[in-house]
This record gives structure tokens, sequence and C-alpha cells, in this order.
């Protein structure tokens, strides 16, 4: 099949791909072709068992040749294989999905929700040799000069159109052509700073390019993931095989993108631009801003002022230089292009056509990804390159043209219909699994509007051997390869992502479709270069102690993160003591001892509703049941369960700020509870006992890493003042409940306090006699040494404030400030004799009371202060008034 009508020409005859099944491979080659002369024992045939069998025949063998002998490249991998047997394959495998699971790496699944979905990583490489690496490097670097040369014209002088070279409707007709960015002029950039190829290989060998990624070529991250765990799993193997690095290419991308700053500037400011945790690859985006010393950034987290693009930050605004976007090109800017998207940046394309910021890649680059601009690649590479294009298409027709759409009519059943142009939501459609009248009507709409449809012939890809149920076995495989702009060109990733298809008769290779991952080994002739991206050590650098600013929104996080980790904890704590109280073995006989900590429940919001006293005893499997849900239930807003969630959705928002230490732990808050899923009711009171046991230990394990591992920035401030406002509502609330309570100046009550705010052993300590009041609210309020009593919060908010912008070097009190010191002053001015004093009118009447109930009211104010001074920028405003608000932004 050709392409034809006046392009016909240009675009060049898609040469024919003769598709003849492998010969028959004989096993026994496989293990002849190692040193060893030994029979292989039958523990390493049977690994090995699986890789013969009719459903491989016409794909290409990536692993054997014709005669069935294994492809030199191949080899290492295969001998240190076959010296294990399938336990040692399998403790290879279960060492990579455990090593995965510890960095956190995921991907989100759209189709299912599945959100935080672990990353799948097949521990058998794909190899590539060094010589057959030679002619994909040349063909991609050719392909992407091809690309972006169309790209500089479709969005400047148009003259493929205008001499007849490309049709006007493979552009002009195009939802990604963006008509604002007609005209703009770009610096120092290129349009398509980083292109990525899927490429696949046919039956007869011939690698073949089955999509152009040139909008934003996404998947390098896992990729450079893979090889890390890779060369863990197979230390030796990767040295012996001189397989290449990959962070050469990372460190040419990092200099590239720093050159098209617009302004000269030693250090710009380069910021990636992400659509938010809810993207497939939010991961890999939150990777990369770290690995390659970047701020992750959403939309919010920008303005453009002056035509200039300003990054927010608690000192204010500051200029950005370049942004690596990971936002689609019509979602960028809501102003010019889209206007309904909510993760752009009002006024960018203004600003980019000022020249005074730069985006890699360019808005509009999408415009090169259509299936249908392959139909045309051939004849434009003769035209703009003056060269045969080294590495064809899949053979693609574009139904805007009457003969090609008739051949597509006629061999509907081989086809693979695709949209003429990306557009979201509409999935590929091969014709072979059609019914008559399922074709027929799908050759109605090709007439209807047949520029916006394009065919390609199905390809069988080739296979490659994997990790599946004890055995290596085949499966369809295609790699997608990263290329990225220099100052004379393109630089080629040596390596890629390589994807595995979930079944042998899958239609697609797709990571949404169940697929798999794998490293891929491109091999080297010689020695290795050992690549780094650290600068060298013989550069000058200018020491410092402060990096850039902190971002108003990331310092949100870090403060609301704060406050629901100690929620968490205090929440725990206080429902470990209470369920120990109202336990079977107790016969409910703290009943008095019980209220006040349930009162304190109450007014924390963890229970609805307490029961008097009368009724409590014969409401206990009631009671009971209620505090469980209070553990469990993730429908309850206040539980342990949704403080946890809450935790982690925030830990995914600050992937890029947090150690991977700090991540395995929040990552494994939720372990615990989810054995007792949906079974609240009947989990045993025993268990429920340990697993707060375990959130507290895990969370202590939290806060004594952000204690020890963190720097004293901005951001570790915000994080300490989230938690220290919180600690300070559940000791308020719990001495309160305590001090109203008829059996207030009860030794058991007051152990129980002491017992729930951590201090026992201190107490003891001091005091060798039972706990009394006044020594009790002394400890856990006014002293200032015990990291659990209210001075020492507010001792540590001062020391914050110290540091924090327009706090207490403003000349003027700023309201975060003021409400701070009113209570402060309070706090410190509370006379330690007046502690267990009992007024006429009742506890309310104290002043001990009295300042209780300040405070608590107080931290709201103080918190709304803070959101409106550092976080007032963000889409939805933190201003919590009680724990039981568990929306952060």
């Amino acid at each position: 099949m050709r392409s034809f009508d006046k392009w016909d020409a240009l675009a060049g005859s898609i040469p024919t791909v003769t598709i003849a099944p492998p010969a028959t491979s004989n096993l026994a080659l496989i293990f002849q072709s190692q040193s060893s002369t030994t029979a292989a024992p039958a523990s390493q045939r049977a690994v090995m068992s699986r890789l013969d069998g009719p459903e491989t025949r016409g794909h290409y063998d990536e692993l054997r040749d014709a005669n069935g002998k294994v492809r030199p490249h191949y080899e290492p991998i295969i001998t240190d294989l076959t010296r294990r047997d399938a336990a040692g394959v399998k403790r290879l495998a279960d060492t990579g999905r455990r090593l995965l699971a510890e960095r956190g790496v995921t991907f989100n699944i759209y189709d299912d929700k599945g959100l935080d979905t672990p990353w799948h990583m097949d521990p058998v490489p794909f190899v590539i040799s060094a010589r057959e690496w030679e002619g994909i490097e040349k063909a991609l670097i050719q392909r992407a000069t091809l690309l972006n040369a169309i790209l500089n014209d479709s969005y400047g002088p148009q003259q493929l159109i205008r001499d007849g070279s490309m049709p006007a409707a493979l552009v002009l007709a195009q939802p990604g052509y963006l008509r604002p960015c007609h005209g703009i002029k770009l610096k120092n950039a290129k349009p398509l700073q980083m292109y990525g190829a899927d490429i696949a290989r046919s039956p007869d060998g011939q690698w073949w390019v089955i999509s152009d990624r040139t909008q934003i070529p996404t998947g390098s991250g896992y990729a450079l993931e893979n090889r890390l765990i890779t060369s863990r799993l197979l230390p030796d193997v990767f040295r012996d095989a001189r397989v290449r690095r990959l962070a050469g290419f990372f460190r040419q991308m990092q200099q590239s993108l720093a050159a098209l700053a617009p302004r000269p500037v030693e250090e710009p400011r380069v910021v990636l631009l992400t659509p938010g945790p809810y993207n497939e690859t939010y991961f890999e985006q939150a990777y990369l801003a770290r690995y390659l010393g970047y701020t992750l950034v959403e939309g919010e987290d920008l303005t453009v002022r002056d035509d200039r693009v300003f990054l927010k930050t608690l000192n204010g605004l500051e200029p950005v230089d370049v942004i690596l976007r990971r936002v689609d090109d019509d979602f960028c800017d809501p102003l010019e292009l889209r206007n309904d998207s909510m993760l752009g940046v009002p006024g960018l394309v203004r600003a980019v056509r000022a020249g005074n910021v730069a985006l890699g890649n360019a808005l509009g680059s999408g415009l090169a990804e259509a299936p249908a601009m392959m139909a045309f690649l051939p004849g434009l590479c003769r035209k703009l390159l003056g060269s045969e294009l080294l590495m064809p298409s899949v053979a693609t027709w574009w139904c805007g043209q009457e003969r090609p759409r008739g051949e597509v009519e006629k061999n509907l059943d081989r086809m693979v219909i695709k949209s003429a142009f990306r557009v979201r939501g509409r999935d590929a459609c091969f014709g072979g699994k059609l019914s008559g009248a399922e074709r027929a009507a799908l050759a109605e709409r090709m007439r209807f509007a047949p520029d916006r449809w394009a065919a390609q012939e199905k390809i069988a890809f080739s296979t490659a051997p994997m990790w599946e149920d004890g055995h290596l076995v085949h499966k369809p495989v295609s790699v997608r390869v990263y290329l990225v702009a220099t100052k004379d060109g393109y630089m080629v990733m040596p390596g890629a992502l390589t994807r595995v298809a979930a079944t042998m008769d899958s239609p697609l290779v797709s990571m949404q479709k169940g697929g798999t991952s794998k490293d891929t080994w491109v091999l080297s002739d010689g020695p290795v270069e050992s690549v780094t991206l650290l600068s060298n050590t013989s550069t000058p650098v200018e020491l410092r102690r402060t990096g850039h600013n902190l971002g108003s929104r990331v310092s949100n996080h870090l403060y609301w993160l704060g406050r629901y980790a100690e929620r968490a904890e205090s929440s725990a704590r206080l429902l470990r003591s209470t369920l120990l109280r109202c336990s079977p073995e107790s016969g409910m006989s703290e009943t008095p001892l019980l209220l006040p900590l349930l009162e304190a429940l109450k007014c924390l919001t963890v229970l609805d509703d307490v029961p008097d006293a009368a009724a409590l005893a014969s409401q206990q499997e009631q009671l009971e049941a209620r505090l469980l849900e209070a553990v469990f239930d993730a429908n309850h807003p206040t539980s342990i369960r949704s403080c946890v969630t809450h935790i982690q959705r925030i830990g995914v928002l600050l992937r890029d700020r947090i150690s991977v230490d700090t991540w395995r732990i929040i990552s494994q808050l939720s372990d615990a509870l989810d054995a007792y899923d949906n079974t609240p009711s009947i989990t045993p009171m025993s268990d429920a006992l340990n697993v707060l046991t375990r959130i507290i230990l895990e969370l202590a394990s939290f806060h004594g890493l952000a204690k020890e591992n963190m720097t004293r920035a901005q951001g570790w401030m915000f994080l300490d003042i989230g938690h220290r406002i919180e600690r300070t509502v559940y000791i308020c609330e719990l001495l309160r409940a305590g001090l109203r309570s008829t059996d207030a100046e009860n030794p058991s009550l007051l152990e129980a306090i002491l017992e729930v705010g951590d201090s026992t052993i201190t107490y003891r300590n001091r005091y060798s006699l039972l706990p009394q009041l006044a020594a009790v609210y002394d400890l856990l309020m006014l002293d200032e040494q015990n990291p659990r009593g209210l001075r020492f919060q507010f001792e540590r908010i001062r020391q914050q404030f110290k540091h924090l912008p327009h706090e207490l070097n403003s000349a003027v009190l700023t309201p975060a400030m003021r409400v701070f010191l009113e209570n402060s002053t309070r706090l410190q001015l509370c006379d330690p004799t007046e502690l267990a004093r009992v007024e006429p009118g009742g506890w309310a009447q104290t002043q001990v009371a009295r300042l209780l109930t300040q405070l608590i009211e107080a931290m709201p104010q103080l918190n709304d202060a803070l959101t409106a001074g550092y976080f007032a920028h963000s889409t939805i405003s933190s201003s919590e008034a009680s724990p039981a608000d568990t929306t952060p932004t």
C-alpha cells in the first residue's frame, strides 16, 4: 500500500514488510553458547522452558537469532540468569519490587482511578548492541532535526504550505495548532528542545518509529529509576557488559535549559511546571525536579507581571527564566489558549511573545505529534534536509486524500484507525476486531470528515524475555528513546524506557493498560565514561547557607503536614488511653475517669457525642464501636485513617521536598490500618491498641527525621509551626476537659492526663507522690522545658517567627505576630498558685479555665493570620477553625 495524490512524490512509498515466522529455535543451543560445557541443571532448564511457543511466531526475537542461538549482546544476562534457579531469579524480581516500593516509585492509572499505583519493572533488561545503537542514534537525531524544522516553518513563514509540500489542513485544521503562538520568535531556543520517539521492531528486524512525542516526552525519569534499581540487582553483569551511563544526558539537559534563559544571569531560575498530583507521571515530575535541582511548581505558583513570569515565594516575587513544562499546550494559558484551564499561568503566552521567558518545549510543539504527519515525513525530509529518512515511520495513510482513503477502506480489517490529530479520549481502533457492520459504520464516519482520520499498518512488535510466574517468557516490547537539543544539534540518551505489553495478543503496549517496564542497556565497545551531574571540582563555587526562597504553596503544604502529623499522633494517644479504660477487663469501673477523656475527644470532633455517666455502662458496646470507627473509618473526617490519608496526600505533593526515608515512613503509615479496612466493628480491641501504638511509633519516627535531618530553613519552620499549633489545641482541650470534670482532683484522672501528655516519667521523677492538680497543670502548661507543655509550644513558635519574613523584624506587628504575642503573654502571666484554685462559680470562673478557652479560640485566628500572610494566593484558603476541618490547599 502507498500514499497517493499530488503529495505522493514527497511522501514516498512505504517499504513493504514481509512477515515470515522465524526458524524454530533449539533450546539446547542456549546452553551451548555459555562458557560451561556441562549440561544445565533441570532447575535452570525450567527457568527457560517457556521461551518457545507458537504464540511468538511472526515476531522478531530480540533474544535469539534465526538459528536459536542467544544473540551476543544478550549472553552476559542469560549467563547470569541460567546460573540461578527459579528461586534465585524470583528473589531478583522480589528485591526489585521492594526497592521500587521503598523509593516510592508510583504511576497514576486514569481508568481505575488508581492513584499512586506501584511502578512495575521487570528485572531482565532490554539490551541493544553498540553497533545497532549507532544507527538508531543517527536516525533519531535526523528525525528530531526534521520535526524541529517543520515546527519552525509551521509557526513562522509556512513555506511548506505555500509551495504545496504539505497540505494546509495538516497544520491549520489541527486542534494542536495554536494560532496565538504563530509568529513568536524564540531567541535562544529550538521549539523542539526535548523529543521522544517510540520505536519498535517489525518481524523482519527493521526498526520503525510508531509515535513521535514532541510536546511532553515523558518517561525519562522512570528510565533513570529503572537503571538505578537494575544496576543494584545485577551489579557484576552491569559492570562487565559495559553499559553506557545516563547521567551525561541529564547533565546536557541542565545545560541546554540553562542556555535558554533570556536574561544574562549566572544561574537562571528554572522551574518544572506540573499539572499536579493526579497526572499519570507526577512521581516522575517530582523526581526529575529533585534530581535536576529545579523547583516543582503548579500554575498557581506563578504569576505574570509586566510580561514577565514570577514565582510567588515567602519573600515576594522572584523572576523565572525557563519553564520545563509538563502541562499540555492548550492548558498553559487560560487567557489566550483554553479559558477553562486551571493548570496554566494567565498571561504566559504574552510573556513568551515578549521574549522574557523560555519554555521547553515551545508552546504548540504538539503539532508534530499528529499521526497524519507521518505520511509526509519522507518527502519533507528530502526537501528540508536533502536526505532520505533513515528510520521509517510505521506505514501511515491520511484519509484527507481521496486515493489513500480508498485504500484504507479496502483494507480496513488490516489497519489501525486513529484520529489524524491527537485528540484526548479517542483511542485507536483495530479494524480486525470490528464486525462487518461496525467496519461499515466506521467507513461512513470517515467519509463524512475524512481529514480527521488516519490509518496505520498494524505491526507485530518484537518480543523480549521477561520474568513471569517462575519462568522467562516472551512479551512484545516497544522502546521510547529520548533526545535533548544541544548547541549544534541533538543528543540521544544512551538508554531508553522499554515498555512491555501485558499479553502476547495485547494490541497496545501501554502502562495504562497493564504493561510493565524494563531498563534498557545500550552497550559500549570500549570503556564506559564515568559521568556525574556534579560540577567539576576545580570550578570555584560561591559558598552560601540558603537556597532559593520557598514557594508559598509548598510552605502551605509543609505547614499542614506538620498539623496533620501531630493531629494523628495526639488523637492516637488519646484514643489509646480511652480504649484501655473502657476495656472489658476494667468492667467499666473507671467510668468517672473515662468521661473527661471522652469529652476531650468530643471537643476535638473525634467523637460526635458522649453519653452521660448514667448511660455509659449500658452503652459499652456502642461506645467501643464508635471508638473503633474513630480509628479505622475512612468516612469519619477526623479518624486516624482520615488523618493518615491527608498526611499521605500532602506527602505526594511534597515528593520533591522530602527525603526518601521520610517518604517511606509516610507511605507505611497506612499499613497497620489496611488489614482492618471496612471491618472496624469486628476488630478486636487488642488489635486496635496495637495499631494505635504502631501509628504513634511511626509518627515519632517522622518527627525524629524532621528534627534531625531537615535544614532549619523556611520549610522546616512552617512544618514546626503547624506541629506546635496543633499540639497546643490538643493540650488545651485535654486540660480543659479534665479541669471541668467533677473528678478533676482524682489522682487516677490526673494519671490519665499525664499519660496522654506523655509526661508520666517526668512527673514521677520530680514528685514522689500521687499526681496532684497544681503539679500536673504546671508541668503541662507553664513548664517551658517540657516538649508536651504549652509554654514549650509558644517558645518554639516564637523562635520560628524570628526567621520568617515580615514578622519580628517588621516595624509594625503583623496580624500573626499580634495574635501570638497576645496569647503568649497571657500564658506567661498565669499565676502558678491559681492552678488548683476552685472558684464559687465553678471551673469556668477560674483563671486557668479562662486561659485555656482563650488559647483554644486563638489558634484558628493564628492559623488564619498565617494563611493570609503567606498562603493567600492558594486557590482554596486554608482557614481551618478546628481539627474537624480537614481540607488543606
